[in-house]
């Protein structure tokens, strides 16, 4: 169940270097849900000119880490690794922006289980993936983040 953040997401979590240097934004966060979204520019390009396969990895990834990490607190900040992705290319993009929506699905107090999607500004599905995560020491809230 998706709902939405009571602040602005990155309020709660400043970007990374990464993030900023291929112009990835959170867009929104709240527990067991995050969107990440990042404009299609030559820097996101592969040689053939198309969006890197390593792009949809990545917004997958960071939208299901985050999904995961919520503890809604500012400077209160849950870390995860990635044990395991498994990502699918299904489509092609045909718009501006990628859009990526991550949700936890499952898990417990070590490791959680999360999928997500990524889609272009048209609607198009990119992307999917499923994974699982492993909590870094850190803030934990009746158990979760």
């Amino acid at each position: 169940m998706m709902t939405s953040s009571p602040r602005d997401p990155t309020e709660l979590e400043p970007s990374y270097a990464l993030q900023d240097t291929l112009g990835i934004r959170m867009t929104e966060w709240s527990r067991d849900f995050a969107r990440v979204e990042a404009e299609f520019t030559d820097l996101l390009k592969n040689r053939q000119g198309l969006l890197h396969g390593g792009i949809h990895a990545l917004l997958l990834d960071t939208a299901m880490g985050y999904a995961g990490c919520y503890t809604g607190i500012a400077g209160q900040q849950q870390n995860a690794l990635t044990l395991s992705m498994t990502v699918n290319f299904v489509g092609q993009l045909r718009g501006k922006r990628l859009i990526a929506t991550g949700r936890r699905t499952g898990g417990g107090r070590k490791v959680y289980f999360a999928e997500a999607e990524v889609r272009d500004d048209t609607g198009g599905l990119l992307a999917n993936a499923t994974g699982v995560f492993r909590y870094r020491s850190g803030p934990l809230v009746d158990g979760r983040p």
